[in-house]
């Protein structure tokens, strides 16, 4: 399915279950795949929307790439969809599901998880940086290259880029590396004035085992007038089904 975003862009996405109308978000290298797993567990109370963002999948991207675009798109899943909404961002996912919040989107309450802002002050020039960097891989067509600064972004090692490289999924991370660009837009210190601005109840969770995106949740928590800081018991930074599901339908339906 798709709908048709304020630039003439075709966003498809899968439409599952009934009930309130729950739009998924997803992060950096992800065509909505990554969500799909945690689909069937929410159709069971919601009418979920799992969309592959622009530049993914199916999906298109018409130049030139701004970050209102992205907020276009879930406006146009939001009118399709019809109230109530909610809506949950994973990862950089998340980023743009509170910027869409602070746009003034009809959303009724929202949830992020391991949403991937630098509460440091001092932590702008060095992803100004990365996105230099990743502008002049992604110019060059090395996507390989530009696949392997975001990770070494997000910690990995020497050794986990190897096995990375290795493996059946590495052609499907080139495929959509120039969408990293899109993700970096919104990297850095969480942008207070605009957050500070989203009223609707959210939910701020990160998993167990991520200690990078604490310090994150913690300070986005701390902007937003009614938030709700949870930690998922045992989660990496691809949380289980099993626990996100349950605790999406407590916070949305309480």
């Amino acid at each position: 399915m798709k709908v048709i975003s304020k630039d003439g862009t075709s966003i498809v996405y899968e439409r599952q279950g009934t009930g309130p109308a729950l739009v998924l978000v997803g992060g950096g290298l992800d065509d909505g795949s990554e969500n799909a797993p945690l689909v069937p567990a929410l159709a069971e109370h919601f009418t979920v929307y799992n969309y592959a963002r622009r530049g993914r999948a199916g999906s298109g991207d018409t130049a030139p790439y701004a970050v209102q675009r992205e907020i276009e798109d879930i406006a146009a899943l939001i009118a399709e969809a019809g109230p109530p909404v909610f809506v949950y961002g994973v990862s950089s996912g998340g980023m743009f599901a509170l910027e869409a919040a602070a746009a003034g989107l009809p959303i009724d309450k929202l949830a992020v998880y391991d949403v991937p802002y630098d509460p440091d002050p001092d932590s702008a020039p060095h992803y100004d940086e990365y996105r230099q960097r990743l502008a002049a891989a992604l110019a060059a067509d090395r996507r390989g290259d530009a696949v392997a600064l975001f990770m070494r972004l997000a910690g990995s090692s020497e050794t986990d880029l190897e096995r990375a490289r290795q493996s059946p999924y590495w052609p499907g991370l080139e495929t959509l590396a120039p969408t990293l660009a899109n993700d970096a837009a919104l990297y850095g210190p969480p942008p207070a004035d605009r957050i500070a601005t989203v009223t609707q109840p959210a939910l701020i969770a990160t998993g167990e085992h991520n200690g990078f995106f604490a310090p994150a949740a913690d300070a986005v928590a701390a902007l937003l007038p009614n938030a709700v800081r949870q930690t998922f018991a045992g989660q990496g930074h691809v949380a289980s089904p099993a626990v996100v599901a349950p605790a999406l339908h407590r916070f949305f339906t309480a």
